[in-house]
Formats: C-alpha cells, sequence, structure tokens
C-alpha cells in the first residue's frame, strides 16, 4: 500500500523544479494532486502526464480569488483535501541598496503571502476531512544569513514563524504544520539556476559534509513523509534537509 493512498493533495509552484518532483512523487504514492503554477503551458503538460490522478490550476499564490479556484477545484474534482505543500516561491539575489522597494514587496507577496493565504484558504477543507498536514517550503536562508539574499531571507524566516503560529492554532483540531528547509538543490532554478556548471556544483559540494549537493527526491522525500502517518506526532517542527552544511 502507498504511503499516500486516496488523499488529496495541494502543491503549488508545481510546473517545474522541485514543485514538479513533489507532484510525481505524490502521485507515485497514491496521492490526487491538484498542482498549480503561474506557467500555465508546463503546469498543464505536466497534470497530462500525471493522468487522472492530477489536475492543473494556473495560479498566482498571492491573490485570494485564485486561491478559490484551487480550493474550489480539490473539492469539485477530487472531493475534499488532506494535504498542502506551500512551495512556490521566488529568489532574487540584490544588496538591500539595490533592491527597489516593488521588487522586495512583490517577492513578500509570493513568499510570504501566498504561504498565509494557502494555510488560510486549505484550513477549512482540512477541518472537513477530519485533519491533514500542511508543509511550508522554505530554506536554509530561514535559519542563518546570506548576503545579498535579504528579501528572500526576509520571506523565509517569515515563513518559519508563520508556520508555528500555524501550528499552534491549528493542532487541536488534527491539521499539522510543519516547515522545510532545503540547502541547495540541484537541477532547481534555486541552485544558482539551473545551468549551474559541473564546477559550480562540485565547489559547492565540497563545502557540505555530506560531500554531495542536494537533489530534488531529497526534498520530496521529507515533503511525502510529513503528509503521510509516519509523522502523525510532528507538528511545528523545522526540518532542515542540507546535508548538515549550516552545521
Amino acid at each position: 500500500m502507498a504511503r499516500l493512498d486516496d488523499r488529496v493533495v495541494i502543491v503549488t509552484g508545481a510546473a517545474r523544479g522541485m514543485g514538479a518532483n513533489h507532484a510525481r512523487r505524490l502521485v507515485g504514492e497514491g496521492a490526487r494532486v491538484v498542482l498549480t503554477d503561474v506557467d500555465a503551458e508546463a503546469g498543464a503538460k505536466l497534470a497530462a502526464e500525471l493522468g487522472g490522478g492530477a489536475a492543473f490550476v494556473e495560479h498566482d499564490v498571492s491573490r485570494e480569488a485564485e486561491w478559490d479556484r484551487v480550493i474550489a477545484t480539490a473539492r469539485e474534482t477530487f472531493g475534499s483535501l488532506q494535504g498542502l505543500v506551500n512551495n512556490a516561491g521566488l529568489l532574487r539575489r540584490e544588496r538591500i541598496e539595490d533592491e527597489s522597494p516593488e521588487a522586495f514587496e512583490r517577492l513578500l507577496q509570493v513568499n510570504l503571502m501566498g504561504t498565509w493565504w494557502g494555510i488560510r484558504k486549505a484550513a477549512p477543507l482540512l477541518r472537513e476531512a477530519g485533519g491533514g498536514s500542511i508543509v511550508n517550503i522554505s530554506s536554509t536562508a530561514g535559519l542563518k544569513g546570506y548576503p545579498g539574499l535579504s528579501s528572500y531571507m526576509t520571506s523565509k524566516w517569515a515563513v518559519r514563524g508563520l508556520t508555528k503560529a500555524a501550528a499552534l492554532e491549528l493542532g487541536p483540531e488534527g491539521i499539522r504544520v510543519n516547515s522545510v528547509h532545503p540547502g541547495g538543490i540541484e537541477d532547481t532554478g534555486m541552485f544558482g539556476g539551473s545551468g549551474a556548471t559541473p564546477e559550480q556544483k562540485a565547489q559547492a559540494a565540497a563545502r557540505i559534509p555530506m560531500g554531495r549537493n542536494g537533489r530534488p527526491d531529497d526534498i520530496s522525500d521529507m515533503v511525502i513523509f510529513l503528509l503521510s502517518d509516519a509523522s502523525s506526532y510532528v507538528n511545528g517542527a523545522e526540518l532542515v534537509v542540507d546535508g548538515g552544511s549550516i552545521l
């Protein structure tokens, strides 16, 4: 029996990178997945690839009305909701003095407000299902400092705090809320751009105690664990998946 049989899960930012890997792995574990992304072409293509266990919704996570469409799709297509993976996010590398206020605010709208809207909108459906699990994708940048990442760090530290508050509020109703903090993950846009050279990857791996960079499956494994019954007593936790890079 697969670990997520018959569970319905929303995954935001699911058209590419880690989000797409999460979606594929969740379907492989028996889940039915609502994929969302601003990239309609890539999202629809992935949903078609995954078959009847997946549905795609074009979705800007910073907009309340678009969250309403996502929740309605989960209810109307699959009948319920047991999980949410707040994965959508932006990363920008700029010094504080060089970044525009508009760019800073936009990143917070996606990374932080998108997560807040997800929790707020999914909670009633999770409650109807008798409980469930929310997984917020933060970062090691939500645990320590990095130069040139002020907006990204601000958002990911805030997601960490939001996770704690939601875990306290929703835990009594059987809704668990946890955060995952990836380090550098190869083959995603967050790893120095998807075009990182073999030399750049090797240099990054040499700084990690485990001797290698992260892979999308490393994060998907943690997401599946948190959505499954194996983590039924895990709530408000910060799960670091970085090979020991920030020790």
